[in-house]
C-alpha cells in the first residue's frame, strides 16, 4: 500500500507538481497563461492556508502551498478546507461548489467557466495522490 501524504504538506505539494507536470502538456492546457489561488479557511490546525498555481504557455509556472492568504492571482477561490478537500478527492465538482456558494470566486466568472475542463483535469490528477486529509 502506498504511503499517504498529508494534504497541503511539502511532500504532497512536490508529488502534485510531479504529477501535474507529467499529466498536463501545454497542448492539453490549451497553452494557458493564468493563475489561481485557493484560499483555505478553517483548516484542521486552525490556520488559513493557500494553494497558488500559475501556468505560463500551458506549463506550470509556480506551485506554492503555505500559510496565510497567498499572492494575488487572476482567480482567487475562497472556501473551507473541507470543501476543497472534497473537491481534491473528486467527491464534489468544483463548478457545483462554486454555483452553490460553497466556494467564492474573485475574478472573471465568464473566463473561469471556460476553464472548467482544465480545472477538472487538475482535480482528477490531484485525486490520484494517496492523501491523508
Amino acid at each position: 500500500m502506498e504511503e499517504k501524504l498529508l494534504y497541503l504538506s511539502k511532500p504532497w505539494r512536490d508529488e502534485l507538481e510531479k504529477r501535474l507536470t507529467e499529466g498536463l502538456t501545454p497542448d492539453k492546457m490549451k497553452n494557458l497563461t493564468s493563475s489561481m489561488n485557493n484560499h483555505y479557511l478553517n483548516c484542521p490546525d486552525g490556520k488559513e492556508k493557500f494553494y497558488y498555481l500559475s501556468f505560463v504557455d500551458g506549463k506550470i509556472g509556480e506551485l506554492i502551498i503555505d500559510e496565510g492568504s497567498g499572492p494575488d492571482a487572476e482567480f482567487v477561490i475562497t472556501g473551507d478546507y473541507e470543501i476543497f478537500a472534497a473537491i481534491s478527492r473528486t467527491e464534489l465538482n468544483a463548478q457545483k461548489a462554486l454555483m452553490s456558494g460553497k466556494i467564492k470566486l474573485k475574478g472573471n466568472m465568464v473566463k473561469a467557466l471556460k476553464l472548467v475542463s482544465i480545472i477538472d483535469r487538475i482535480n482528477k490528477i490531484t485525486a490520484t495522490i494517496p492523501t491523508e486529509f
